[in-house]
């Protein structure tokens, strides 16, 4: 399969076909309201603002399996987004992405970008906290924590994975250069 194969529960009813992003460059974002990187919805807001009309999508999937740090209904989710950060890209449902019941569009994702690239000192040691904090990455795949971010090109190839240290503004240029 290939990402646009795939379609994922909206944040409301119905489903979305990622085939409808064709032509797009995408971000995708496991996400939490209460984790120490949910400041970076600032971040991505201001992608999505600089970038989205020309071409630019951000696939936020709000996700409970790390501290249960994203404990709210989906709409509680949205609504404390746009209020505390001004998000103006949709959230989707919340889903898991690591275990039995993980999002199949993340098992597509993680084949795809298996590693993640950690670079810089204080980025290594933040994830080897968080990797002795991750209670559901069992494989070197699985995503470890909140944040984890997956770059999409136009044409529906996953080219880069990032690490939930790293910031939305850190991999503008990324964003930037596919568009």
């Amino acid at each position: 399969m290939a990402f646009y194969d795939y379609k994922v529960k909206k944040r409301k009813e119905g489903e979305l076909d990622l085939s409808e992003l064709k032509g797009k460059v995408v971000l995708v974002v496991n996400t939490a309201t209460g984790c120490g990187f949910t400041p970076q919805y600032e971040g991505l807001e201001n992608l999505y603002k600089k970038y989205n009309e020309k071409g630019f999508e951000i696939l936020d999937f709000p996700c409970n399996q790390f501290g249960n740090q994203a404990p709210g209904s989906d709409s509680e989710i949205h609504e404390f987004c746009t209020a505390k950060y001004k998000t103006s890209f949709d959230q989707l449902a919340k889903i898991e992405v690591n275990g039995e019941n993980e999002e199949p569009l993340y098992t597509f994702l993680k084949s795809e970008q298996p590693d993640e690239e950690v670079t810089g000192f204080k980025n290594k040691m933040a994830m080897a906290a968080i990797g002795k904090l991750s209670k559901t990455a069992k494989s070197k795949s699985d995503i470890k924590w909140n944040f984890t971010k997956f770059l999409v090109d136009k044409n529906g190839n996953v080219v880069k994975r990032y690490v939930p240290t790293c910031t939305p503004e850190q991999i503008e240029k990324d964003i930037a250069d596919l568009l």
